[in-house]
């Protein structure tokens, strides 16, 4: 799955976290979750296993990261559950 580093800042919003508790959540370093933000609006290159963490940790707390896909109704963050 593809993010951006926006998506990934929009999904700690959405699910109350800070950098910290992200990275805690995905254990990965804070480091990585800022690096990662700081792409924005571009796709997020890193290994697939980190990116996967990432993706449980937002899982977990209840956020769902689309994929761009139209079938999702494109790119961003919604509460698991919700129609797209």
């Amino acid at each position: 799955m593809s993010i951006t580093g926006n998506q990934i800042k929009a999904a700690r919003a959405l699910a109350g976290l800070n950098q910290w508790e992200l990275a805690t959540a995905a254990n990965l370093d804070i480091y990585t979750i800022r690096n990662f933000e700081a792409w924005n609006e571009k796709i997020v290159r890193g290994r697939p296993n980190t990116l996967e963490k990432i993706h449980k940790a937002f899982s977990d707390a209840g956020v769902d990261l689309l994929d761009g896909q139209e079938s999702t109704g494109g790119r961003g963050v919604r509460f698991k559950g919700e129609a797209p």
